[in-house]
């Protein structure tokens, strides 16, 4: 399933590829000026390059959130199994806090891991 990123960042890649394609046909059958042709040329290798790193960190940043979505679902199964808490249980915190930020003695925050945060 791609999201309107992906696909926009998609199009884009086969745009920059086939405007690279262009470029180098035309410089094959016109007298082109190289010193210009080079300037065309890499300024369409970087933005094929930008929009190809751009979708990596997209299928990347994708697959850590599918990946933390299933932690969270199994925790969750898990924890629905089991009968009420009525103690503190230190499996329990690891496995919903992610980490504690101390900015302060008056301004302590808790981030879970499926990224909410409060301040405690």
């Amino acid at each position: 399933m791609q999201t309107g990123s992906e696909s926009e960042l998609e199009a884009e890649i086969n745009i920059a590829a086939e405007l690279i394609e262009d470029c180098i046909n035309e410089n094959a059958h016109v007298a082109l000026d190289q010193t210009e042709y080079q300037k065309r040329y890499d300024a369409l290798v970087a933005r094929f390059d930008k929009a190809k790193g751009r979708q990596t960190e997209v299928t990347d940043l994708i697959a850590e959130r599918k990946a933390r979505k299933h932690q969270i679902e199994s925790y969750l199964k898990g924890l629905r199994s089991r009968e009420p808490l009525t103690e503190f249980r230190e499996t329990d915190w690891l496995a919903m806090v992610d980490y504690i930020t101390v900015h302060s003695k008056d301004d302590i925050r808790v981030t879970f891991k499926d990224g909410t945060e409060i301040k405690a």
